[in-house]
């Protein structure tokens, strides 16, 4: 039986040792990792603040420490920890221990020199170029970045109760490394019995929408390496009327699910759970209902940007972006459209597509470099494409690598991979180079 922690790669199958893999991994790293060209550094006594550290605040703090001379950085954010959030999927499908995507110290990837206000902001008041935060400070800045991320909106669904994740069958890669530890325990609970299990997407925007047919993939794969597979039953919700954003995606997705025998319904939403009776309610688009029993549930929240965004001016107030508040950015230039002092990156961005870590890695320099040529009284040079990445597991071992931007269209990074046929090298980049990867990105460093 395959431990967690032991990264569930068959290493001697695929005719190469464990330190033959971690080299590959390092170099892939560093191709990864190209630095950038140094810059003569632009002079300012402008104050800075970034709302928000996760990946996208440092990144571009860290770019922002390194480009500017005299400014004064602001990092708001009451989080201790830093979290590689991309790495929860592994640990929910047993291939990586809950430790390895737990930095203690969010402090350890803060450039030298920045204030860190360690509190979460409340309230945006662009007019007044000021935010407030929960413990009531007020904070005048010259310029804003908000790295928000977004809301996992789990009180959205009736009967839910997040507190119960890793009890009765009920669980979330979403919430936390704890619940992706649960995730991985109860479902090779699971997989000892069989049984029907029922996997969910929600029909809102969301961050990685990949990982709910990432740990759909990785369950049907664990049934079938304990034997249970043909006792169980594996339906697959989308709250939307796809599986993925990007047709041929969605095509080739559905067309693996099929010959799996996983079963998939589109616009069903999951809005009602009752967790004692393990039973789910589901919404169709002609609001009709139907339930259905489980063992095993995964459960994908509807997602939206934090409260404090959508409740200010910075949020869409029109368009497909509105519902949900989203930061309402110029999806190329990353500046807002109405405060033109104002920059966002990540999740909380209001864009066709893109909440991945890889956004940010393609979304950070042009933050960084346009916030840059704006406190020089220039307009922004730099355009972003939507670069979004997924290496899209499918079976222990195997992945896709997806890749795409703004429009959906497939941009392609290394030659050799064909992005509609799953490999061990798209594996291999997910478990040992996406990482280190993106602690460079941290670093501001690609």
């Amino acid at each position: 039986m395959m431990r967690a922690g032991d990264e569930g790669v068959p290493m001697m199958s695929q005719g190469r040792t464990r330190r033959d893999i971690l080299k590959l991994g390092a170099a892939g790293a560093a191709l990864l990792a190209t630095p950038a060209a140094p810059a003569a550094k632009v002079r300012t006594r402008a104050h800075i603040v970034i709302a928000g550290s996760g990946a996208g605040g440092i990144a571009v703090a860290n770019r922002l420490a390194r480009g500017l001379e005299g400014a004064r950085i602001t990092i708001i954010d009451g989080r201790q920890q830093h979290y590689y959030q991309p790495g929860w999927t592994m640990v929910a499908g047993g291939v990586w221990p809950m430790e390895r995507t737990v930095e203690q110290s969010n402090a350890r990837f803060h450039p030298h020199g920045i204030e860190w206000v360690r509190d979460f902001v409340a309230e945006f008041d662009p007019a007044a170029n000021t935010v407030v935060t929960r413990g009531g400070q007020r904070i005048r800045y010259d310029f804003l970045v908000v790295a928000t991320g977004l809301q996992l909106n789990y009180t959205a669904i009736a009967g839910m109760d997040e507190a119960a994740l890793g009890q009765n069958g009920l669980t979330s890669v979403y919430a936390s490394p704890q619940a992706a530890a649960n995730t991985w325990r109860l479902m090779d609970t699971f997989r000892r019995t069989g049984g029907r299990a029922v996997m969910t997407m929600p029909d809102t925007p969301m961050k990685c929408a990949g990982a709910p047919l990432k740990v759909t993939f990785l369950l049907d794969d664990r049934l079938r390496e304990a034997g249970s597979r043909a006792r169980s039953q594996v339906n697959f919700y989308a709250g939307g009327n796809a599986l993925f954003g990007v047709r041929v995606y969605h095509d080739d997705i559905t067309r693996r699910f099929g010959e799996l025998g996983i079963q998939t319904q589109t616009e069903q939403r999951l809005t009602g759970i009752d967790i004692g009776a393990r039973r789910a309610t589901f919404t169709a688009a002609d609001n009709s209902r139907s339930t259905v029993d489980y063992d095993f549930i995964h459960v994908v929240p509807p997602m939206s940007a934090p409260d404090a965004v959508r409740n200010s001016e910075l949020s869409w107030k029109e368009g497909p972006f509105a519902g949900g508040g989203w930061l309402e950015v110029d999806r190329e230039t990353l500046r807002h459209r109405r405060f033109p002092n104002v920059f966002g990156i990540g999740d909380v961005n209001g864009t066709p597509r893109g909440k991945t870590a890889a956004t940010v890695k393609g979304g950070a320099p042009i933050v960084a470099e346009n916030l840059m040529r704006v406190i020089q009284d220039q307009n922004p040079g730099s355009k972003f494409n939507g670069y979004t990445s997924c290496p899209l597991i499918v079976r222990v071992g195997s992945a896709l690598l997806v890749e795409f931007d703004h429009d959906g269209k497939l941009v392609p990074s290394i030659p050799f991979v064909d992005p509609l046929q799953e490999s061990y090298f798209a594996w291999v980049m997910k478990v040992y180079m996406l990482k280190p990867a993106y602690i460079a990105v941290l670093r501001g460093r690609v």
